[in-house]
């Protein structure tokens, strides 16, 4: 009987998995739907140069449909999970809710923002996790710096050039070096503007940054970025933003017209609120075999699983692209050996290190025991990065992008407007209309 199974999210785990599966079923033996909020699957280590404008924001993204061809992919969310009934409850991007039947569950979610309850963070705060937000971020930055250059009021001014990062990992880090780069090189074409006006501020709550990385790569870091006259506070929180002022736990206070939020994230919520087992902090208990630990017919990896790590006993997986890929893809081909009645694999990868871009042709890498910093570091951070791009079409998009800005200046001009693509068009039935009929028909036509 052929099985049919469900693939709820399409970023690596569910992506990859689904690959696996349209190499390896055979015809009959499975159907697979994949679910998905945005229809295609985020490179997330790039969001930072796509920010920058190193990178197109398009050519991190891969489109489900076209990757998964002759697969089912739907836009939409899985809101609840009955796996019982092995039924989940589908809300589609337009439309009624409805319900999918399936044999097999992969919880494949992922994570979401890690919010806090701290007064204003939700209303003047800048997320960092999707294209979106990434495309926003790039066009607030050069935002502020139009906005600084036509203002003759010094406290509009100050705050329009004050930029404030949230979180010292590899988002938060790699967000602020990017950023950094994008206004140094666009504050040329603000004649009242010059690189000292500019302040940027970096908050982590305990004592270092790129916890994944060697200690003295962090150091070497924080050394960095103070030589570009960033302000890194270690050890710090954020505990208000009312009204758009950062406030610190040292008491200090930053009046920021952008701070952006990019203190980790948490487990979807979507297995908790389904009834399948999960740990204290919300992830999937999974077995090493990518089984969700005691349930029948039910697979996970990923940010949002609890995956032993058998290279380390007593731990767990990092959440992290390196072994989201991995799990990916050996999930794949549990699921055809599960179909088949054969043997599962367990999962075991060692961790090979992790790499960082900090712009200006900076980088940090650690690969087992070599240590990269300055430009190797940045050449290697690409290097990685590239190789694990989905598909050659997207390498071919990365290259051609990096290609075209080592050869010309970045691209600095602010699309803000695209994001309220309608509001010229609103505005013209709102404007004052003609004071009676004969002078609109006397009016000259556009």
């Amino acid at each position: 009987m052929t099985k049919h199974i469900l693939i709820v999210g399409g970023g690596y785990v569910g992506m990859y998995t689904a690959m696996g599966l349209r190499k390896l079923v055979r015809t009959g033996e499975a159907t697979v739907t994949v679910v998905d909020p945005r229809g295609y699957m985020t490179y997330l280590p790039f969001l930072a140069e796509a920010v920058g404008g190193s990178i197109e924001p398009r050519h991190v993204a891969a489109p489900l449909g076209q990757v998964l061809k002759g697969m089912r992919v739907l836009t939409g969310r899985v809101t609840r999970v009955d796996h019982e009934a092995r039924s989940a409850e589908f809300q589609p991007v337009q439309g009624p809710a409805r319900t999918l039947r399936y044999d097999i569950l992969v919880m494949a979610a992922g994570s979401i923002t890690r919010a806090l309850p701290i007064p204003g963070l939700a209303e003047h705060a800048i997320g960092f996790k999707s294209i979106g937000e990434a495309v926003h971020l790039r066009n607030r930055v050069l935002a502020q710096l139009a906005a600084a250059d036509s203002t003759d009021d010094e406290r509009i001014r100050r705050r329009a050039l004050t930029f404030v990062v949230v979180g010292g990992g590899f988002s938060g880090v790699e967000a602020l070096a990017e950023m950094q780069g994008l206004a140094d090189e666009a504050v040329r074409y603000h004649a009242g503007i010059r690189r000292s006006d500019l302040r940027w501020t970096l908050v982590e709550a305990t004592d270092h940054i790129l916890p994944e990385l060697h200690a003295d790569l962090g150091r070497w870091t924080v050394d960095a970025l103070r030589e570009r006259d960033v302000d890194v506070r270690l050890g710090t929180r954020l505990t208000s933003l009312a009204g758009g002022v950062a406030v610190l736990s040292d008491g200090t206070e930053i009046d920021a017209g952008t701070v952006v939020w990019a203190a980790g994230g948490r487990p979807s919520p979507l297995a908790a609120a389904s009834g399948l087992p999960v740990d204290r902090t919300g992830r999937l208990l999974a077995t090493e075999y990518l089984t969700v630990a005691g349930v029948e017919d039910a697979f996970t990896a990923g940010d949002g699983a609890a995956v032993p790590d058998l290279t380390r006993p007593g731990e767990f997986t990092g959440p992290n692209a390196q072994h989201a890929v991995r799990q990916g893809k050996l999930l794949g081909r549990n699921l055809v050996a599960y179909v088949r009645g054969r043997r599962l694999k367990p999962y075991r990868h060692a961790y090979l290190g992790s790499v960082a871009g900090l712009g200006h042709h900076q980088g940090v890498a650690q690969v087992y025991r070599l240590k990269l910093t300055g430009v190797l570091g940045w050449l290697a951070h690409r290097a990685y990065h590239l190789g694990w791009v989905p598909t050659a079409r997207h390498k071919a998009a990365v290259l051609a992008d990096w290609l075209l800005a080592g050869l010309f200046r970045r691209e600095t001009v602010q699309l803000e407007a695209i994001e309220h693509a309608d509001e010229d068009f609103r505005h013209a039935f709102t404007a004052e209309p003609p004071a009676s009929a004969e002078a609109a028909r006397q009016a000259p036509a556009a």
